[in-house]
């Protein structure tokens, strides 16, 4: 079972790039979910957090846009932040027909916990990498990427992600 053909008629040791990409994503997206959950956060939550720190402002629609989210997906998982004070809506001073989201005071107070645990995430993922595997390793599925049009920093799993929150830590 640890083997499989390669096609040109040689046992490659468990599998190709392709699964062990695959295998390793769900691995790794399991024990992000599994911490961000202690903050009372799902993965897709996180990372719109993190994409409001960086681009503060930004309309609903543009946010959708940007994660791959229909837009009435996008404002029901937008609602349960907003209740929680973690993100902010306002008016559009440009166009009053939009808002835009900016992080709330607890949002950006949760997002410094956030940064230690994906922080401690990466670490733990890459542990067996020297710092010039990690980089190297990083570069290359980087092109990866970007030869399948994946865009930058941002997760296919907001397509369906949940509208439910997780359950704030005990």
């Amino acid at each position: 079972m640890g083997t499989t053909d390669d096609g040109g008629g040689g046992p490659r040791p468990h599998g190709g790039v392709a699964f062990l990409l695959a295998q390793l994503g769900a691995h790794a997206a399991g024990r992000f979910a599994e911490r961000v959950s202690a903050l009372g956060l799902t993965p897709a939550q996180a990372g719109l957090l993190r994409l409001l720190a960086r681009n503060p402002g930004r309309s609903q629609r543009e946010l959708a846009d940007v994660l791959g989210m229909p837009p009435s997906r996008f404002v029901a998982f937008a609602d349960d932040l907003e209740a929680r004070g973690l993100i902010e809506r306002r008016r559009n001073p440009e166009d009053r027909r939009l808002y835009a989201l900016f992080l709330g005071d607890a949002g950006t107070a949760l997002l410094a916990d956030l940064r230690e645990v994906a922080t401690a995430h990466e670490q733990q993922i890459c542990e067996p990498l020297s710092a010039e595997e990690h980089e190297q390793l990083t570069a290359l599925l980087g092109r990866l990427a970007a030869a399948q049009g994946l865009t930058p920093g941002v997760h296919p799993g907001y397509r369906s992600a949940q509208t439910a929150r997780t359950a704030p830590p005990t």
